[in-house]
């Protein structure tokens, strides 16, 4: 059989054709690959000072990694009577998981409510909620605590819980997802007979699930992060959060810095399982709810 005298120039065309766009690839890989690597260095840090020395962190000369890793460190934290860490890491997991549960409920009932049921001045309602983005968290700072010293709640999980649980950022996405959701599925749902409350909580949330994860995971990380409020709430040291132990590492009359680096790697990592465990409805979540908007 003899060849088509165009077949090999066009194979050649083609082969040419996805060089070039496997080049292009490749050029828009390298500032993704260089941006991953500055977004690891501060991972990098941490895990080669918290395996160091004293002497190692504030030597003169700077090497990748010490000599020896001194794993001790993780046992020297742990065992430090000065800083309760292993108390301080509980509290804040509880703080955490409650604080988001809470938030989850109330947001997602809200927002609900704010797209789908219909009421006079709903939207006025939803403004309302706005504004309060636009309040300073340090205006209501003093007057939550008055509030919270005279129930005393002081070092309490009621005072380090409760104030936080409103979240108007929590609130906007939910509706701004719900305005989405598919009405076909609500319309069939009270055809059943079922109204708003077990419409919301069997139709609505099972079929919602990235944006209860990309919400959650936000007032997970914030609740997880959170400085000022766990540090005046909780004055005493049972009541301390990861948060509120780290920064004990570091006094006006000492500065312990291997331990500093090798609590704040601890401290990380349930960030970092929640995110790699949800990643995928975070993404989703994101997506749909407006939150790169």
């Amino acid at each position: 059989m003899r060849r088509h005298p165009t077949s090999r120039p066009a194979a050649y065309s083609t082969s040419r054709a996805l060089a070039r766009r496997r080049f292009a690839r490749g050029l828009r890989l390298i500032p993704l690959i260089a941006l991953a690597g500055l977004f690891l260095v501060p991972f990098y840090l941490l895990l080669r000072n918290g395996l160091a020395t004293e002497a190692d962190i504030t030597g003169p000369e700077w090497t990748f990694f010490p000599d020896s890793l001194h794993w001790g460190n993780l046992r020297e934290l742990f065992d430090d009577s000065s800083v309760p860490m292993s108390r301080a890491l509980w509290n804040s997991a509880v703080i955490a998981v409650l604080t988001t549960v809470g938030t989850l409920v109330l947001a997602s009932l809200a927002g609900y409510g704010l797209a789908r049921i219909e009421y006079p001045y709903a939207n006025h309602v939803f403004y309302a909620f706005l504004v309060t983005l636009m309040v300073p968290s340090a205006v209501t700072f003093v007057p939550s605590f008055v509030l919270v010293s005279a129930l005393g709640w002081i070092s309490t999980l009621r005072g380090l819980i409760i104030p936080t649980l409103f979240s108007a950022l929590a609130v906007f996405l939910f509706r701004q997802y719900f305005l989405g959701f598919p009405r076909e599925l609500e319309d069939a749902a009270r055809v059943d007979g079922l109204g708003h409350w077990r419409t919301f909580w069997r139709i609505v949330v099972p079929n919602t699930r990235p944006v209860f994860a990309a919400v959650g995971a936000i007032v997970f990380i914030g609740s997880w992060n959170s400085f000022l409020w766990p540090l005046v709430i909780g004055q005493d040291r049972d009541a301390w959060t990861v948060q509120v132990a780290l920064a004990t590492f570091t006094t006006a009359q000492t500065v312990n810095l291997h331990e500093l680096f090798i609590a704040a790697a601890v401290s990380i990592l349930p960030l970092l399982v929640v995110f790699l465990v949800l990643q995928r409805h975070i993404v989703a979540g994101a997506e749909r709810s407006g939150i790169d908007d």
